[in-house]
């Protein structure tokens, strides 16, 4: 796909946006985060299973003091369900872009070697900036809103790094048992998430 243009090939066939209270924002929140997810017609994932996903990393993210208090779910109509491929994603982030945070949820990975999902922070971005501050997960992603708030917090954290701490949310395997974080990788990812311009802070 890569040289292909897919502005005229890609139409919006659904909308939904989601308010705080819908995703449990907790109202104590320090930090707010807006978030955008792209689901990709024809990718496996259902609006059911994606809300699922969504709302359980908003509670797993809460535990930071950071509330998901605004979302906006798209549906996306392209062509060849858009796996993940670099060539490919950079196409369509420049015929779509979206604001950042973004969520895509793809059929597939074209990238070697293949990872269920893959969080694209500032750091890991420099040869690829128009995917700075995107999550792709695939539609064979386990635990989906365990891996969604374990990518969003390498996004937030602008790390790559992970945790050897039992249930730790930065295990390299994400888990139902991981999904604990830190006072530091709190910190760390209010600190650069804010820095970063992603969260805002709460009223």
């Amino acid at each position: 796909m890569s040289g292909v243009a897919l502005a005229g090939d890609i139409t919006v066939i659904g909308r939904h946006s989601l308010a705080g209270a819908e995703l449990g924002a907790p109202a104590a929140a320090t930090h707010r985060l807006h978030l955008t997810l792209v689901r990709i017609e024809g990718s496996g994932w259902t609006r059911e299973r994606a809300l699922v996903a969504l709302r359980e990393a908003a509670g797993i993210l809460s535990q930071c003091g950071v509330a998901v208090d605004r979302a906006e779910l798209l549906d996306l109509a392209a062509p060849d369900s858009l796996d993940f491929s670099t060539p490919t994603a950079r196409e369509l982030a420049r015929a779509f872009p979206l604001a950042r945070p973004a969520v895509y949820l793809v059929r597939d990975t074209k990238s070697r070697p293949a990872f269920d999902a893959e969080a694209i922070g500032r750091g890991n971005s420099r040869s690829r900036p128009e995917l700075a501050d995107t999550v792709w997960m695939t539609e064979a992603t386990r635990d989906p809103g365990i891996a969604l708030a374990h990518e969003l917090a390498h996004v937030l954290m602008d790390s790559g790094e992970h945790s050897d701490q039992e249930g730790n949310l930065m295990r390299e395997e994400t888990s139902a048992r991981n999904a604990s974080l830190s006072a530091a990788q709190c910190a760390r990812l209010r600190e650069t998430g804010s820095r970063n311009g992603l969260l805002e802070r709460g009223s």
